[in-house]
């Protein structure tokens, strides 16, 4: 599958079949994600856990006992850096047969962190468990999806924006990057809260977060930029799908922005 159709039909898996990661899928997952790099340019740290060695645990996890995790220092642009890697990180394992799924609260915290070694001044954003999906989804993980409509997105122009923040954009006013802007749309985000909004205007396309209530940030970072970075690895795999190869640009066009929404980058198409 393309990148396009790895996008449209991937899913979270939380339930696995009991079968061990193969190790020649674990190397060559490893292996991209240390070659995977992010538009900020921070280097990421990654490694595969394995649950058993290292006491880790997630309440919503079956049939996996193993992990990939990254760590980073803190620094600007470093949740949506984490975001923009690791989905790629994803959508490469899913292309292998490999289940995932993004998990940030779910687990004992401080057990993946140890296992990272993580340090004053890095952040450990998220973890996936790493698996072949199991024939059907657990009791649970059934409900969890239909409890935050994991399947639904919120409408295109509710989510894009012509000019500015006051006219909703069409697919056909977006054009050549309707299919980059929907396949946005489709990207996974915490709780599918879809914190993601973007502004077209005069070839460029303005990401920003629109930060939704109980989501503040803890600890030192934003879970919901890490959303808007996957948005952004999204954008730029749709549009390389396409053939275009846009630019990455850090520069609030100044905009007037809603009430909790702030600029996060640009992609300028070339």
């Amino acid at each position: 599958m393309n990148a396009l159709e790895l996008m449209q039909t991937r899913r979270s898996v939380r339930t696995f079949d009991g079968t061990p990661l193969r190790p020649e899928d674990a190397q060559r997952i490893l292996e991209y994600a240390g070659q995977t790099a992010n538009p900020y340019g921070l280097p990421i740290t990654w490694k595969i856990l394995d649950a058993r060695a290292h006491g880790l645990s997630s309440p919503v996890i079956v049939g996996t006992d193993s992990y990939i995790a990254g760590k980073l220092r803190r620094a600007p642009g470093a949740e949506e850096a984490f975001g923009y890697a690791f989905e790629k990180v994803v959508l490469f394992a899913l292309s292998l047969g490999v289940g995932t799924t993004w998990i940030a609260g779910t687990m004992n915290r401080e057990a993946f962190e140890r296992a990272m070694d993580l340090s004053d001044g890095e952040v450990m954003p998220c973890v996936s468990p790493l698996g072949y999906p199991a024939s059907k989804m657990s009791l649970r993980e059934s409900m969890m999806r239909k409890g935050v409509g994991a399947d639904s997105r919120l409408p295109f122009a509710e989510l894009f924006f012509d000019g500015g923040f006051d006219r909703a954009l069409t697919p056909e006013r977006a054009g050549a990057l309707a299919d980059a802007l929907e396949a946005v749309r489709f990207a996974p985000s915490a709780v599918n809260k879809q914190p993601w909004r973007v502004v077209l205007c005069g070839g460029k396309a303005h990401f920003y977060e629109k930060r939704s209530k109980g989501f503040a940030p803890e600890g030192g970072w934003d879970l919901q930029k890490v959303d808007v970075g996957i948005a952004l690895s999204h954008f730029e795999l749709a549009c390389a799908a396409r053939g275009q190869a846009p630019a990455f640009v850090l520069a609030d066009p100044g905009l007037p922005v809603p009430e909790n929404v702030q600029y996060i980058a640009t992609w300028a198409m070339e």
